[in-house]
């Protein structure tokens, strides 16, 4: 299946776009998804966390996706 996942701030520049289209085996996982980003994107890896939403809500790691699914990259957030 493919899937069209957003990205903001650091993760965008990693990327190096605002989105990014994969192709994924049909039933996987975000651990799928942030495996294949990381593969792909090996500077991914360096951030302290990111996390995946999936429209609109933050998805656990074993939540399965749909290629309808609108998948974003959330990147670390500092603040004080």
């Amino acid at each position: 299946m493919k899937v069209k996942v957003l990205t903001f701030g650091i993760t965008k520049e990693i990327v190096g776009d605002t989105r990014v289209e994969l192709e994924l085996v049909d039933d996987s996982t975000v651990s799928d998804l942030k495996n294949r980003l990381e593969l792909l994107y090996p500077a991914l890896r360096t951030l302290k966390s990111y996390f995946i939403a999936i429209n609109d809500e933050y998805a656990s790691i074993d939540q399965r996706l749909l290629s309808s699914d609108e998948i974003a990259i959330i990147p670390p957030v500092s603040g004080g």
